[in-house]
């Protein structure tokens, strides 16, 4: 461990000495980057696999390095993916959890130091946690990140676009760049619980969706750049993973947990075209990736950096790791560790060690037989002084939204130290959460409060099992026991932003505008869009539209491409009886995210006014398709189409809408409901 500490100390000293000048621009190579998410190290043809088809990946790995042994250094998507992309440890740049956080700019990432040397730069993304808002579009020149924005964040899916479509942008980007040096990062979502291949991939793994995932991705990569990648002169392309999956290993359903091998170890291929093809056993990690780009592209090495090119000679390279997620929105113990020498060291209240050559799974701790090497690992890791500042972190009421699947419940926690905070005692809660979003999914409503309730129960002052609680309850109908949850939440000073920005809403929506607004008003003295946007609403709905209308117009002059924000604007122009701008505002929404569903009911409403209710229904009905929940336009259908004499189709949206709607919000209507159905028989 003592010549493992010296190598450390010489490592550093390597990495401060300047890289040689920079090579001729014509000298520089193109540069794709493809991140796949969720993907574990042992799900690929190359790595073995023989239950699933990666023809492309297993092409790419037979022209390149193929490297064995390569790590991540979080397990969730947005500090992995800054990791990669800053070749910072998570330490260094702050960026901890994937919500609260955001890159802050001193902190360069590759595509700034590459458009610096005159590269054209473009990212392309495929999901909600590498939103621009969260700071990695620094430095890209297009930061193409058009997965959906602001669709209905009533449920559990994060909002994605298949990996056709992002290649598909990619590839257009990539072929209008030529000119001039190109770097394209591609990051594809897919594999991602939950596990939905598209056809035929999900008849072929109809037994396991997951590999169905990363066999359709495969398939994508290379119907889009196969072409791309085997041009001369070759591009330098880089293919890895921002962490695995557990898949039941040591407990754990997904990620986000611990930091088994099973999430942390990573697949890693680079081919530059040059280096001849070789399996590489010796152990990386991600931040080596950026300069690897950086020496090939000629631009100088950063001092801060601390890793060192995958094409050089492979020395011992120690690597620092955590999974913060659950105590940062839990209050679980922190976890932390440090690979060296083959050794893994866990740190937590029961800490562990494993020998990750002869003990690949992680079967055999070995912290109590090598009570030496343990502690020389803990004192290594202590020096790194890697604790998380999390003073000033701040979820928005979309992060929380959009994060709550798989568990993701953000909130905010003092972290635990005591035996009983260790994760490894909290798997069964951690399952329960899971369960809490399954059943939700199944549509077995009633179960899923049960397991809410029962996490609440476990835990009272976990702000993640109260969210999850209030959602439910929402979800149910139950409206006034979702806001007394949250303000339990609040009262006890462990509501989050989101949680705070949630009561908000709900109040506004039972008519509680002033204590909505009382609410809102200090968390509307930031940049918070979410915020914004729901003190808007409460505004508008208390009558101020003029201040409203501020609201969202200061929300568009921090993002131009919030959905939300105009959708809010077409709302309280309709309410102004200024049907011109309404729709105007509500057809730039849908043009960003087709598929906001009150922006399809309010538009719906725009084109009744106008009479044209062929239109009108038209709008309604995608808004039901979208969202079942939409309950005035399904009412609005069936008054439309009896007015047109299409009897059938009044009589199936009346007939839903009595079945379906809530009796305590829609008891009026639901009787008129009825009366025209009895007219219509």
């Amino acid at each position: 461990m003592r010549r493992g500490l010296l190598l450390v100390v010489a490592l550093l000293a390597a990495c401060a000495k300047p890289e040689a000048p920079a090579p001729p621009p014509a000298a520089r190579p193109d540069i794709i980057l493809v991140t796949i998410d969720t993907l574990r190290a042992d799900s690929v043809g190359f790595a073995g696999n023989t239950r699933v088809k990666t023809p492309f990946l297993d092409r790419l790995a037979s022209q390149g390095i193929v490297f064995t042994n390569a790590h991540a250094h979080n397990v969730v998507t947005l500090p992995s993916h800054v990791n990669i992309l800053t070749g910072l440890y998570p330490y260094q740049h702050g960026v901890r959890d994937n919500a609260g956080f955001t890159l802050d700019p001193k902190h360069a990432t590759v595509a700034k130091l590459l458009h610096d040397a005159g590269y054209a730069t473009g990212a392309f993304v495929g999901a909600f946690p590498l939103d621009a808002r969260f700071g990695l579009n620094q430095g890209f020149d297009v930061y193409d990140d058009n997965y959906g924005k602001g669709a209905a964040s009533l449920d559990f899916v994060i909002q994605e676009r298949p990996a056709t479509a992002v290649l598909d942008a990619a590839t257009k980007w990539w072929r209008g760049a030529e000119g001039k040096p190109r770097f394209m990062w591609v990051h594809l979502y897919d594999p991602h619980a939950p596990y939905r291949p598209p056809p035929p991939f999900d008849a072929q793994y109809r037994d396991d969706p997951y590999l169905g995932e990363i066999a359709a991705t495969d398939a994508a990569l290379d119907a889009a750049l196969g072409s791309i990648i085997d041009a001369g002169p070759k591009p330098l392309v880089i293919v890895t993973a921002d962490h695995g999956e557990a898949r039941g290993d040591h407990g754990e359903l997904t990620h986000g947990l611990f930091a088994y091998e099973s999430t942390l170890k990573i697949p890693l291929i680079v081919r530059d075209g040059v280096t001849p093809h070789r399996s590489e056993a010796a152990y990386v990690r991600h931040i080596d990736i950026v300069p690897t780009l950086l020496a090939r592209a000629g631009v100088a090495k950063p001092q801060p950096l601390l890793g060192a090119s995958l094409l050089d000679r492979i020395d011992a390279r120690d690597s620092y790791f955590e999974a913060l997620s659950t105590s940062l929105n839990r209050g679980w113990a922190p976890l932390t560790g440090i690979i060296h020498l083959g050794q893994k060291y866990i740190e937590l209240p029961i800490a562990e060690l494993y020998d990750l050559p002869h003990d690949p799974v992680e079967k055999n701790n070995l912290r109590d037989k090598q009570r030496r090497d343990a502690e020389a690992a803990r004192k290594l890791l202590a020096g790194l002084n890697a604790d998380a500042d999390v003073a000033d972190r701040k979820i928005s009421a979309e992060e929380a939204a959009r994060l709550r699947s798989l568990g993701y419940v953000a909130g905010s926690a003092t972290a635990g130290s005591s035996i009983a905070d260790d994760p490894k005692h909290l798997v069964a809660l951690d399952n329960k959460m899971h369960d809490v979003i399954d059943a939700y999914e199944r549509h077995d409503v009633a179960r899923a409060l049960q397991l809410a309730k029962e996490v609440v129960a476990a835990r009272p002052n976990m702000a993640a099992g109260r969210e999850l609680l209030a959602f439910v309850l929402q979800q149910s109908e139950r409206i006034g026991d979702a806001i007394a949850n949250l303000r339990e939440s609040v009262r006890t000073n462990t509501a989050s932003e989101a949680m705070r920005i949630q009561l908000g809403l709900l109040l506004t929506e039972t008519g509680s505008t002033q204590d909505a607004i009382a609410t809102l008003a200090p968390l509307a003295t930031g940049n918070n869009p979410d915020a914004l946007n729901a003190y808007g609403i409460a505004l508008a709905d208390a009558g101020r539209i003029d201040e409203a209308t501020s609201q969202f117009r200061r929300v568009l002059q921090l993002d131009p491409n919030n959905a939300p924000a105009l959708q809010n604007l077409g709302i309280v122009a309709l309410r102004r009886d200024d049907g011109v701008a309404a729709k105007e505002f509500l057809a730039r929404a849908l043009t960003l995210n087709p598929r906001l569903p009150l922006a399809l009911n309010t538009m719906g409403v725009v084109y009744a006014r106008e009479n044209d209710f062929a239109h009108a229904v038209e709008m309604w009905s995608r808004a039901v398709a979208v969202d079942p929940r939409q309950y005035d336009a399904l009412f609005n259908i069936g008054l439309a189409e009896g007015r047109a004499g299409h009897r059938e189709e009044a009589r199936k949206a009346l007939q839903r809408f009595a079945e379906t709607a809530p009796p305590a919000r829609y008891a009026a209507d639901i009787a008129t409901a009825r009366q025209a159905l009895a007219s219509l028989h």
